[in-house]
């Protein structure tokens, strides 16, 4: 997922030719998002659970090492957690959603890029591109433990 979101084209339609923590942090989420999508079932719940924990508890590691005190850090993490089961919310139906409604949605959440409807098609390939693996393809190089 770290590769995905690193992704140099993503970030080509940042205003301000700059793009920041928040921005990273909220394309990750968005790219975690459709794969928890993606591979919800039964098979892939304890996999699914332990990539949620890792990714969090990295996510926590990361805010400890930039300085945040412990109560910046509870609620940071609150608002990340808030952030992401939103996004969650909103892509639920992604599939059936008209154009329109797809860049409404992702800017509610990408405040800082003006071309959403690039990365409307993004996800639409992404979603794709999703459908046609399995959830092992994305975690071959990941380890939870």
């Amino acid at each position: 997922m770290i590769k995905l979101t690193t992704n140099k084209s993503l970030y080509k339609h940042v205003l301000n030719k700059q793009d920041d923590f928040g921005d990273r942090l909220t394309l990750f989420l968005l790219h975690f998002a459709f794969i928890l999508k993606e591979f919800k079932n039964d098979k892939n719940e304890k996999k699914l659970q332990e990539l949620y924990d890792f990714n969090f508890r990295q996510l926590e590691l990361s805010i400890r090492e930039i300085g945040y005190g412990d109560q910046s850090i509870n609620k940071k993490m609150k608002d990340y957690i808030n952030l992401f089961h939103a996004i969650i919310s909103e892509i639920h139906f992604w599939n059936k959603l008209e154009f329109v409604k797809k860049k409404e949605m992702l800017s509610k959440f990408l405040h800082n890029f003006d071309d959403i409807e690039y990365l409307v098609d993004y996800f639409n390939n992404f979603s794709v591109h999703l459908s046609k693996n399995n959830l092992n393809s994305y975690l071959k190089s990941v380890s939870t433990h």
